[in-house]
């Protein structure tokens, strides 16, 4: 998408759909130029008025442009107190209600008071969330166009702004794609080779093992999930090294089960239904990584995932085995649908190899996470009063939900074994605390955090701007949190 401006009026302004973003209370002065005189002539607030729009957050108002101005059609969009985050969430309707209307060029008209180098990133990253759409398998004639060019009008060029928004808006597109296509066509070999094709000057692929460098390696979680699948596992990892140097150094781990059937404890149809999504967190660190190798943060990240499909078969791993994992702890199984924190364990014990400051890992982990906080929360887990900080933040910037969730020792004797060290799943009361404190055994750096995304990765339908399926949720926060460390 072509980000341009424009010194010009908004009345002038050539597109399929001019948005102009109006606060609460403020019409009159919002659409002054639009409704001036030689262009719609103080019709437009009248007709918007008797609508009923006033500027409240979340609310629009269409008019055709009637030949008043140069746009085909007026969208007033409401912001209403035109915080960043108000003009984020405008933004994001903007390109939703602009892609249903297939679109190809769009204008923003927005105070530049308001649109200062933070808002206007929001907007572009929004803009494109609303914008994007995963309909590659209908028939053509089904498709709406995206937009090609968003034009802000009146505001100040800021090229430097505009290519790290493109940057985060790419990187998390990314992972919605990753999250919303087959199994069939995301599978372990394919998708680490998608993130094998990150490498460049500043991205290397520092690890790529098969299943029997798996085996051999010790990463008994990791072969035991992914053992009784055709399509065998993969473990990868990437590295970005900072062109300037490293300020700090930072570990990304996602599980990355592409497929989950539940193996031997076999999900129901309709809970297995779109469980192609539960590779969200491997999708959300390699769209991170996509980004930072165009941000160029002053951090060293490690990128690490392993990627199974779970699946019954002769094979499968069954319940009360016993996993020696990577770290040498072993593992009871009393569930082969709590297959994800057993990948995640590996990942996490090589991950703390590294010696990273921090080690943050992302996974759709439990269904626990969505009762408790819905489908727009992450739940955070972390140990480190300033690393839980500095993601919510970070969340809170982006326009992404994180709630931070105890880690009580109390509850540990619910993964208590009795043939293993630990067993892998604590039952159903607080299931996503102790996979939490599961995931907690097998990390050996200080600072830790666990991001539990089962709730926002997957829409089953549409909520605020994005379309159903994949949201590439994360992608954006932690690319903001990292690029804060780097500073």
């Amino acid at each position: 998408m072509l980000i341009a401006f424009t010194p010009g009026r908004a009345a002038a302004a050539l597109a399929d759909v001019l948005a102009v973003f109006v606060p609460h209370g403020k019409l009159a002065a919002a659409i002054a130029d639009v409704d001036a005189p030689d262009a719609f002539a103080g019709a437009l607030a009248g007709a918007a008025r008797d609508d009923g729009f006033e500027g409240r957050a979340g609310t629009s108002f269409w008019s055709p442009g009637l030949g008043k101005v140069a746009a085909k059609r007026v969208m007033l969009i409401g912001c209403g107190g035109g915080t960043p985050g108000e003009l984020r969430a405008a933004a994001g309707l903007v390109g939703n209600q602009s892609r249903n209307k297939s679109a190809r060029s769009v204008a923003i008209v927005c105070s530049e008071a308001a649109m200062g180098a933070n808002a206007l990133s929001l907007t572009i990253e929004a803009f494109a969330e609303g914008n994007y759409r995963f309909d590659k398998y209908k028939p053509a004639g089904q498709r709406k166009a995206p937009t090609d060019t968003l034009t802000y009008v009146g505001v100040q060029e800021d090229s430097a702004t505009v290519a790290a928004a493109l940057a985060l808006a790419a990187g998390q597109e990314l992972a919605r794609n990753l999250v919303n296509e087959p199994a069939a066509e995301i599978h372990p070999d394919s998708i680490a080779a998608i993130a094998e094709g990150l490498a460049g000057p500043n991205v290397s692929v520092v690890a790529s093992l098969g299943f029997e460098a798996i085996v051999a390696k010790g990463m008994g979680g990791i072969a035991g999930v992914g053992q009784g699948s055709d399509k065998k596992p993969r473990f990868v990892h990437l590295r970005y090294e900072p062109p300037g140097g490293a300020k700090a150094h930072v570990a990304l781990v996602g599980k990355g089960v592409t497929f989950d059937s539940g193996g031997l404890s076999i999900k129901p149809n309709d809970g297995m239904l779109t469980m192609r999504c539960d590779m969200a967190g491997a999708a959300a660190v390699i769209g991170a990584m996509r980004a930072i190798s165009e941000l160029k943060p002053n951090v060293r990240v490690d990128v690490i995932f392993g990627a199974v499909e779970n699946m019954p078969s002769g094979n499968s791993y069954k319940l009360g085995d016993i996993l020696k994992m990577y770290s040498g702890k072993r593992v009871e199984i009393h569930n082969t649908d709590a297959e994800g924190r057993l990948v995640l364990a590996d990942c996490l014990h090589y991950a703390s190899e590294l010696k990273p400051d921090v080690v943050v890992d992302l996974a759709t982990l439990t269904g626990a996470a969505v009762v408790a906080l819905g489908d727009w929360y992450s739940a955070l887990y972390s140990r480190e009063d300033s690393v839980a900080a500095g993601l919510l933040a970070a969340a809170d910037t982006c326009g992404e939900a994180a709630w931070r969730m105890p880690l009580p020792d109390l509850y540990r004797d619910k993964i208590k074994a009795e043939w293993g060290e630990t067993k892998n799943t604590g039952g159903r009361s607080a299931g996503s605390i102790t996979a939490a404190l599961f995931l907690s055994d097998f990390v050996t750096t200080p600072k830790w955090a666990h991001i539990d995304i089962a709730g926002p990765a997957f829409l089953d339908s549409a909520l605020l701007h994005y379309v159903q399926g994949g949201t590439g949720t994360m992608v954006r926060t932690l690319c903001r949190w990292i690029g804060g460390l780097g500073a």
